[in-house]
């Protein structure tokens, strides 16, 4: 499956689809506070699971930092 990930393309491998809560896991993004977009919409935490992934998708993993 080919995907553009954070603006690069991505090769998924062995998949049609994948969730959003796999493709975190797959690409290690550990970091607590995450904004996930794909195809331009916002996905809500709790719609993770349930949000499917699919070849051509256009998918943004953004951390958020904080700081003073």
């Amino acid at each position: 499956m080919e995907i553009t990930l954070n603006n690069k393309p991505e090769t998924i491998p062995g998949k049609d689809a994948i969730s959003v809560t796999a493709l975190l896991k797959h690409k290690n993004f550990t970091f607590k506070f995450l904004v996930v977009r794909v195809n331009d919409k916002t996905v809500k935490p709790d719609d993770y699971p349930a949000t499917m992934i699919r070849n051509g998708d256009n998918v943004q993993v953004i951390h958020l930092i904080s700081g003073g």
